[in-house]
């Protein structure tokens, strides 16, 4: 069974955090919800309605947080994952959230970011060189940070899994358990 870390905020998008928690937990990992502080954060469900050029946000659940940034100790654990949402674009700033994803990407465990998750590692400069796959308005920031882009719905590059959104959640997260037990954690 892996522990895996997940990195939340107010504003993460509700599938994009809800569905990799569950089937990873329906696999038997143990997954931990770090965000700034320890109160339940706010999700939003993001949808696409006719006549409107952009996704649309309205409020979602409360996701129930288990621990602060500040008290992460990520060597503690097996693997990260970045939901997407607005969350990444103000998480990426947390001092905190630097130290915990350069340990993932320095000792080269698995990261699995969806939709907007790549904005922490494009803002951290860890992208740099590799490929990702992101929302696809991003695809400008995912090349300014260094990477490249790809149109896919489940991205593996060495020990990271990316997708577009959450309508790829089913083919990301078949990739993301598989690069998790190649990475030697014990699988459920």
């Amino acid at each position: 069974m892996a522990r895996v870390l997940m990195l939340a905020g107010d504003a993460a998008e509700e599938l994009d955090s809800m569905y990799p928690l569950f089937r990873l937990r329906e696999d038997d990992h143990e997954v931990v919800v770090a965000a700034p502080t320890t109160r339940p954060v706010q999700l939003v469900v993001h949808d696409f309605e006719p006549g409107c050029d952009a996704y649309t946000e309205k409020p979602g659940r409360r996701l129930p947080v288990d621990l602060a940034f500040a008290d992460v100790r990520p060597e503690e654990y097996d693997a990260l994952v970045i939901p997407g949402g607005r969350a990444p674009e103000y998480i990426r700033t947390d001092p905190d959230v630097a130290r915990i994803v350069a340990h993932f990407f320095a000792n080269e465990l698995p990261v699995g970011t969806i939709c907007h998750g790549p904005q922490v590692p494009a803002a951290l400069g860890l992208l740099r060189g590799r490929t990702t796959a992101a929302y696809p308005p991003l695809k400008v920031d995912v090349e300014q940070a260094g990477a490249t882009f790809a149109d896919g719905p489940d991205v593996v590059d060495g020990a990271m899994v990316s997708c577009r959104g959450w309508p790829d959640l089913p083919q990301w997260s078949r990739a993301f358990l598989r690069v998790l037990a190649k990475s030697g954690v014990p699988t459920g």
